[in-house]
């Protein structure tokens, strides 16, 4: 009987929860102002987050790279090529930062949306290995190594600090330490 009564105040947490407004809006990364460049980035994460709140499921295109960080309330994903994003997993998200040349696509099957859930499964088991490291410093150099390496050293520039900080756990200022080191 208890059981019931907890499973419904847990159910209704979650709905009372989930029917709060939630504001889809993409907060503004590294743009200071207007330019003439198309798309312009701001809108193309507001854009997307907007889909993402409304449950669209989408697969970052594999035959690029490029991937999409998902700020959650206390911390970020990664999803790279190939990874399902949107439908019920990200409706949680607060902005987004397209990562390389972002491509996303539509899945045509149940089978491509398999395989898109399976993929980003191995893209949070891999953030979740770096995370396992108990030393920040450590961790901060990790995510910054394996970025540079599928990225380039470009993109990794343009990636900021707190992005990478919410993907491992530790603080921006770690990560600046990290880049530091590495130069």
């Amino acid at each position: 009987m208890d059981s019931d009564n907890q499973q419904r105040y847990q159910t209704a947490l979650y709905k009372a929860d989930a029917n709060q407004s939630h504001t889809c809006v993409a907060r503004s990364q590294g743009s200071n102002g207007m330019n003439n460049e198309s798309p312009n980035p701001d809108e193309e994460s507001s854009d997307i987050l907007n889909q993402l709140c409304n449950k669209q499921l989408l697969i970052v295109n594999s035959r690029r790279r490029n991937g999409l960080i998902l700020y959650k309330h206390y911390h970020a994903e990664f999803a790279g090529p190939g990874a399902a994003v949107g439908g019920l997993f990200d409706v949680d998200a607060k902005w987004v930062l397209p990562v390389g040349n972002l491509s996303l696509v539509t899945p045509e099957s149940a089978q491509e949306r398999q395989n898109a859930y399976l993929i980003r499964r191995q893209w949070i088991r891999l953030t979740k290995q770096i995370t396992d490291n108990p030393v920040p410093l450590q961790r901060a150099q990790k995510i910054l190594e394996q970025f540079k390496q599928f990225f380039g050293t470009e993109t990794l520039t343009q990636v900021p600090d707190d992005a990478f900080a919410l993907l491992v756990g530790v603080l921006p200022d770690t990560i600046r330490r990290a880049r530091d080191l590495g130069d």
